[in-house]
């Protein structure tokens, strides 16, 4: 498949490119900077640009079969950053239309599993981190709203733990003692996922 990867000089972002090659995938990375992604040479294609202006967005996704995303802020969370993910995604889906895309995968928190007990994810994101919250809540309603084929991934606390397959999906939930899982394996649910219709507008939590 032809996928386009934003968020690609991220932690996941970056998984997703070197796995995505190594299945045969044909991967466009769109980036501001893309000095990261100087070890996969010629194996990848490259576009300059901002994520938040859909024109570039529509330009650099034209053409493709998917869009990856592992885009997400750094924390803590600037001031100026407060609505990221919400302008991101408002700017994706809008881009995504002109340019006649309509798959995609994106990566939210498992803050947002109001029903996780065991651990009690939305308390803790309400506690420590609600800027992330309420942020990450307005850009999945964007993209639930869009009537784009769209699958929305909520990991919970993210490891540099190295790849290991052994992880569980559920839709809808949070999988229970859903604790942590690695950026590589959460880069390849995304690719395990993305060709799977059943997965089309659900909600997916994903955990080691």
């Amino acid at each position: 498949m032809k996928f386009v990867v934003l968020g690609a000089t991220g932690g996941i972002g970056l998984e997703i490119v070197r796995q995505a090659i190594e299945q045969g995938h044909s991967v466009t990375a769109f980036v501001r900077s893309p000095e990261l992604l100087k070890p996969f040479g010629n194996r990848i294609a490259i576009k300059q640009g901002d994520l938040l202006n859909s024109a570039e967005l529509a330009k650099a996704i034209n053409g493709h079969d998917a869009i990856l995303s592992g885009f997400g802020p750094r924390v803590p969370i600037a001031k100026t950053d407060a609505n990221l993910l919400q302008n991101f995604a408002t700017a994706l889906t809008t881009a995504m239309h002109h340019a006649n895309v309509r798959r995609a995968l994106i990566v939210s928190t498992a803050f947002l599993f109001k029903d996780s007990i065991v651990p009690p994810t939305y308390l803790f994101g309400r506690l420590l981190f609600p800027g992330v919250v309420i942020d990450a809540a307005a850009m999945e309603q964007i993209v639930m709203q869009s009537g784009l084929d769209w699958t929305i991934v909520r990991p919970p606390q993210l490891t540099d733990k190295p790849f290991t397959g052994k992880y569980r999906i559920r839709i809808g939930h949070l999988p229970g003692f859903g604790f942590k899982i690695s950026r590589a394996d959460v880069a390849h649910s995304f690719l395990k996922t993305v060709e799977d219709p059943a997965s089309v507008r659900k909600i997916l939590g994903v955990s080691n």
